[in-house]
C-alpha cells in the first residue's frame, strides 16, 4: 500500500474509532463512508480488534487508542516509551490473571458445595453404597467372573456426566469401547472398577478428591466437579506376572 493509501486507511480507522467512543458519535458515524477498499479494510481491522478487546474485557480509552494508532501510522514520535508501554501491558496481564484466579476459586467453591449437597441426597437413595474413600456406587447388573486388580487392564463402555446432567464424554455415543490400565485413570475409577465383574454395569458418583480435583479437566469439567459415570465392564485383561 502506498504512503497516501496508508494515510487514508489510518484516517478511516481513526474516524471509526472516534465513532465507537461514544463522544459526539452521530457526526462521526454520519461522516464515515465505507465505499473504498482502504476504508472497508480499515473498518474491518478496527472491528476485529475491538471485538477481541471486548472479549478480553479490556477497558479501553478509545481516544487514546486512536491517538496511538494515528501516531504509528503517520510516523509521529510515540508519546510513551517502550518501557512505559511494557509496564502497562504487564500490569494489565497481571490484573487479568488475578481476576481469572478469583473467578476460578469462586467456581471451585461453588462446585464443591453443590457436589457435597448432591452426594448427601444420593446417599439416601435406595441401592446406593459408599466406600471408605467416599466413592458412591449403584450396582445395576452384577456381572460374573473375576474382579480386576489394580495391575490389570480393562475394556469398558461408559458415559460421564456432571451433576446437572451435562454429558461430557460417552463411549456409547462413539460406538467404541475403551481399554486402559487401572492405574492410568482417576482414583474413583481405579477403586470402582475393582468392585465390578465382567458384564457388570455400575453407576459411580465420584467426589472431586477421587476425580480431577481443583484442577478440573478440559473445557467441561470445572474445578472440584463431582462426576457421575455409568460404566459397563466388558472385559478384564490380567497383568502379566513377568511384567510385574
Amino acid at each position: 500500500m502506498s504512503t497516501p493509501n496508508r494515510m487514508r486507511a489510518a484516517g478511516a480507522a481513526f474516524a471509526l474509532t472516534a465513532a465507537l467512543v461514544g463522544c459526539d458519535t452521530e457526526p462521526a458515524e454520519q461522516a464515515l463512508e465505507l465505499e473504498s477498499s482502504d476504508a472497508r479494510l480499515s473498518y474491518g481491522i478496527g472491528l476485529r480488534m475491538g471485538q477481541r478487546m471486548s472479549a478480553d474485557d479490556m477497558t479501553v480509552d478509545v481516544a487514546a487508542y486512536a491517538a496511538g494508532l494515528e501516531d504509528a501510522m503517520t510516523g509521529a514520535e510515540g508519546r510513551l516509551t517502550d518501557e512505559e508501554i511494557n509496564t502497562e501491558m504487564t500490569a494489565f496481564q497481571e490484573r487479568q490473571q488475578a481476576d481469572a484466579e478469583l473467578e476460578r476459586t469462586a467456581i471451585a467453591q461453588s462446585n464443591l458445595e453443590a457436589g457435597r449437597a448432591y452426594m448427601e441426597e444420593t446417599t439416601a437413595q435406595e441401592g446406593i453404597q459408599v466406600t471408605e474413600s467416599g466413592l458412591q456406587y449403584i450396582v445395576k447388573e452384577a456381572g460374573e467372573g473375576d474382579n480386576p486388580e489394580a495391575a490389570d487392564s480393562v475394556e469398558v463402555h461408559y458415559e460421564g456426566r456432571l451433576i446437572d446432567g451435562t454429558v461430557f464424554d460417552s463411549s456409547f455415543e462413539r460406538g467404541q469401547t475403551v481399554t486402559f490400565g487401572l492405574t492410568q485413570v482417576i482414583p474413583g475409577w481405579t477403586e470402582g472398577l475393582q468392585l465390578m465383574k465382567p458384564g457388570g454395569k455400575f453407576q459411580f458418583i465420584i467426589p472431586p478428591e477421587l476425580g480431577y480435583g481443583e484442577g478440573g479437566a478440559g473445557q467441561m469439567i470445572g474445578p472440584n466437579a463431582t462426576l457421575v459415570f455409568d460404566v459397563e465392564l466388558v472385559a478384564v485383561f490380567k497383568a502379566d506376572p513377568a511384567s510385574e
